[in-house]
């Protein structure tokens, strides 16, 4: 697993790439506030149910939840499950929202 700050990821989006992002947080989260990508839960991954996501075993699959906690367990999950390129959103939805705003 990697770690991507808010910086780089939002420059990476800002220049058009075509991302794997991963949002592991809750319904209610997503709700209020989310960088985009596909919400999938964390405890999706932690059930084992990864048959949406598995085509991604192989790519860069970006992961991130509030405060990178949740998305760095995710990370560490996919990994034991056989993705080989995933990647932490350090500091999560809490540091997009200081340094870009909602």
């Amino acid at each position: 697993m990697r770690q991507i700050s808010v910086d780089e990821l939002k420059a990476r989006m800002d220049a058009g790439e075509k991302l794997n992002v991963l949002d592991v947080r809750e319904d209610i989260e997503r709700a209020d506030f989310n960088i985009g990508g596909t919400h999938f839960r964390l405890r999706r991954i932690q059930d084992m149910a990864i048959e949406d996501i598995e085509n991604l075993k192989d790519e860069e699959v970006i992961v991130y939840c509030r405060s990178g906690n949740r998305s760095q367990m995710a990370c560490l999950m996919l990994e034991h499950m056989g993705f080989k390129n995933t990647v932490n959103v350090a500091g999560g939805t809490l540091d997009w929202i200081e340094k870009f705003g909602r």
